[in-house]
C-alpha cells in the first residue's frame, strides 16, 4: 500500500499581461460630457433614407386622402347648390379660390426647385472651368452669374466693378476669383450673419429650456430657417418642400463625411475645454449644438454658393461660434 503525498499546488500565471496601476488604468468615461444630442438626433432623422415600403405607404396615404377630400368637396358643393343656389355658388367660389391658392403654391415650389438647380448648374460649371483652366468657359460662368444677380440692388456695385475690370484678366482662375471677390464675397457676409443668429438661438434655447425634445424642435426649426435664408442670400429661394430637401441633402452630406461630430475644438475655443460642461451640462450642450448648427450653416453655404471657394476663405466653425456666442460671455 503506497502512501499518497499531499502538498501545495503550483499554478503558473501568465506574466504577459502588464500590471494595472492607478497611473496606467484607462480613464473613466465622463457621462456628463456634452455630446450635442439635439443636433445629432436631427442629423440622424434628416439623413435617414426612408424605405421603399414607407414611400409607397405615404404616397398611398396622400393619394387616398386627396381623393377623399375631393369627393367630399364635390358632394358638399353639389349638395349645397341643390339646397340653396346662392350658398352653393358661394361654396363653389371658395373651392375655386382654394384650388387657385394650391396651384400658386405648387408653382412657387416648382420655381424654387428651378432656382436651386440654376445655382447648382453655375456651381458645377465654375468647378469645371477651374479644373480645365478654360477662359471661355469661365467667361460663360461669369456671364451667367451676372445674369443671376441682375435684378439685385445689393450686387450693383460689385457687378459694375467686375465689368470694369474683367477685360484685364486673361486666365480662368483670375476671372472667377474676381467675380468671387466683387459679387459673391459680400453675399458671404450676409450668410455668416444668418449662421450666427441660428447658432445663438439653438445654443440659448438648449441651455435654458430643460424640456425633453424641445431642443430638437428648436434645432430643426432654426436650421430649416437658416438654410432657407442662406439659399435666399445666394438667389436660390425655395418653397417648403424644396427647403426640406435642401436641408436633408446638407445633413446627409455632413453625416456621410463625419462632420456632424463633437470635437474638442468646439469647446476649447470658447472656455478652455470641458470647463463649461463641469459648470452646467445644459450650457455645454448648448455650446455644442450651436457649434454643430454653425457646421450645418457652412455646409449650406457650400451647397448654395454659385461659385466654389477660390480666394475667399471658408468660414471657420470656431470663429463662427465665438462670434455667435460672444454675448453669452459678456463680450457682446
Amino acid at each position: 500500500m503506497t502512501k499518497k503525498t499531499t502538498g501545495p499546488v503550483l499554478i503558473e500565471l501568465e506574466q504577459d499581461t502588464p500590471d494595472i496601476t492607478p497611473a496606467t488604468a484607462p480613464p473613466v468615461p465622463d457621462s456628463s460630457a456634452p455630446t450635442g444630442q439635439a443636433m445629432q438626433t436631427l442629423a440622424q432623422i434628416a439623413a435617414r433614407k426612408p424605405s421603399r415600403l414607407a414611400r409607397w405607404f405615404w404616397s398611398l396615404v396622400v393619394a387616398l386622402g386627396g381623393f377623399a377630400l375631393s369627393v367630399a368637396a364635390w358632394d358638399f358643393v353639389t349638395g349645397m347648390i341643390a339646397r340653396n343656389t346662392y350658398l352653393g355658388y358661394l361654396a363653389l367660389g371658395l373651392t375655386v379660390l382654394l384650388l387657385a391658392v394650391l396651384a400658386v403654391m405648387a408653382l412657387r415650389e416648382a420655381l424654387g426647385f428651378a432656382r436651386l438647380k440654376r445655382l447648382d448648374r453655375v456651381h458645377r460649371a465654375a468647378g469645371a472651368a477651374l479644373a480645365s483652366g478654360d477662359l471661355e468657359a469661365a467667361r460663360d460662368v461669369t456671364d451667367r452669374l451676372m445674369a443671376l444677380y441682375a435684378g439685385r440692388a445689393d450686387t450693383d456695385w460689385g457687378r459694375v466693378n467686375f465689368n470694369e475690370r474683367k477685360g484685364d484678366v486673361f486666365d480662368a482662375d483670375g476671372l472667377l476669383a474676381l467675380a468671387e471677390s466683387e459679387v459673391v464675397k459680400p453675399l458671404d457676409a450676409q450668410a455668416v450673419k444668418e449662421i450666427d443668429a441660428a447658432a445663438r438661438s439653438v445654443a440659448t434655447v438648449t441651455a435654458i429650456v430643460p424640456l425633453a425634445l424641445a431642443d430638437v424642435a428648436v434645432a430643426l426649426t432654426a436650421n430649416l430657417r437658416m438654410i432657407r435664408r442662406i439659399a435666399e442670400v445666394y438667389g436660390g429661394r425655395s418653397g417648403v418642400i424644396g427647403n426640406w430637401r435642401l436641408t436633408r441633402s446638407v445633413l446627409t452630406h455632413l453625416v456621410a463625411t463625419g462632420a456632424v461630430a463633437v470635437g474638442d475644438d468646439l469647446i476649447h475655443s470658447i472656455a478652455g475645454g470641458g470647463v463649461l460642461s463641469k459648470i452646467s451640462r445644459r450650457f455645454g450642450e448648448g455650446v455644442i449644438n450651436g457649434a454643430l448648427t454653425a457646421r450645418v450653416g457652412v455646409a449650406a453655404m457650400e451647397v448654395c454658393r454659385p461659385l466654389p471657394f477660390i480666394n475667399a476663405k471658408r468660414p471657420a466653425v470656431t470663429g463662427l461660434v465665438k462670434r455667435a456666442l460672444a454675448g453669452l460671455f459678456g463680450r457682446g
